[in-house]
């Protein structure tokens, strides 16, 4: 296979981002198609390092857990162009996650050994940073362990330095809460994970991220209420004012109707949540994308005030990268139904736990 290396400058990599961050997406003017272009073979260029720290993260975890599940992505150029307009300081030469690799355990004890071994190993690459998402979860839910690496090529593969790749290690749980979140972000339109959007949605995972840390007996999510009757009595509100387990159930169909639909660059989908759920979806070639935004803005502007019913239109590129990124997607949202009904069950530990350090023993 022939890898992509860095064809430009660390300067001009940086140059690209800046005229990126200030473009709409997707661009169409020359200034902006060049600095694309830059920035492309950037991230392109990540794919040999990740490969790399892709075959020793498989190992390390297989030694923990023969049923460690290894994914690698390169950061979609639509996620880093949202990237640099939220942070038009940052250089792109120095994003952290163009390239991450993920390691998904069943337990928190597999989670711990991981971190453990790769920060007392000795490794050919520099550590440059650690997130500690599990001592300290983020205030919408987010927990994992984060580890950042700075590539260091030798002679051969010298051009490579430089470049950063992440690690995750998180567990199932975990990683069923972010496969929910990455799903009601694209077909809600929605940045969830960025913690923009519904307020109502924002406040659900939260919830579910502070009940999900309670199973694990870790620390709890701030701002989550550490009683468990309060938190539950907040999450059944929610979750029958979102209809999540039908909107849920709803995307998995859509996700599967879109793998088996070949020539569809478009889905329309009209979610009728009440009195009964149904769904229809209507499919789009690329060539009839003004006919889809033509008929998903007369759908949605003939919804009366409060209605439940959702009309979305997203793009099969959008569900595609959301199978590539979560392939095992099905299960995951299945695992996080699941999860919503142990918790209204009242089927987990009280959030109210003493405070723990990450990584332990």
């Amino acid at each position: 296979m022939a890898w992509a290396i860095p064809q430009y400058e660390r300067r001009e990599v940086d140059a690209a981002g800046r005229v990126l961050a200030k473009a709409e997406f997707p661009v169409t003017d020359l200034e902006s198609l060049e600095a694309l272009a830059v920035i492309n073979n950037w991230r392109s260029a990540h794919s040999y390092p990740l490969n790399t720290f892709q075959i020793t993260l498989r190992r390390k975890g297989k030694n923990i857990e023969r049923g460690v599940i290894v994914a690698q992505r390169i950061k979609r150029l639509e996620s880093i162009h949202a990237k640099l307009s939220r942070h038009p300081s940052m250089r792109m030469s120095q994003m952290q996650d163009i390239a991450g690799c993920r390691a998904v355990f069943k337990t928190m004890n597999s989670v711990r050994r991981l971190v453990n071994k790769y920060r007392a190993s000795k490794f050919d690459h520099r550590l440059k940073g650690e997130k500690d998402y599990i001592t300290h979860p983020k205030p919408d839910g987010y927990r994992c362990y984060h580890l950042m690496y700075e590539y260091q090529g030798t002679e051969a593969n010298a051009a490579y330095t430089g470049t950063k790749v992440e690690i995750q290690i998180r567990t199932q749980l975990q990683h069923a809460w972010a496969t929910a979140v990455e799903a009601v972000g694209i077909f809600t339109r929605q940045a969830l994970k960025s913690n923009q959007g519904d307020p109502d949605w924002l406040r659900f995972f939260a919830l579910m991220g502070a009940a999900i840390a309670a199973m694990e007996q870790c620390n709890p999510v701030p701002g989550t209420p550490t009683g468990k009757e309060e938190l539950v009595s907040e999450l059944d509100d929610l979750v029958h004012k979102l209809h999540v387990q039908d909107v849920l159930r709803a995307y998995v169909a859509s996700i599967n109707y879109a793998g088996a639909a070949k020539d569809a660059k478009y889905f329309l989908l009209e979610l009728v949540l009440e009195p009964d759920v149904s769904v229809r979806i209507s499919r789009y070639k690329a060539k009839e994308s003004e006919q889809a935004n033509k008929q998903y803005t007369e759908l949605e502007s003939a919804l009366p005030d409060g209605s439940s019913t959702q009309i979305v239109l997203v793009s099969v590129e959008n569900i595609n990268a959301l199978r590539r990124a979560y392939p095992n997607y099905f299960l995951d949202t299945n695992i996080f139904s699941g999860l919503v009904t142990k918790v209204l069950d009242r089927d987990f530990p009280d959030p109210l736990l003493p405070q723990t350090t990450f990584p332990g023993a």
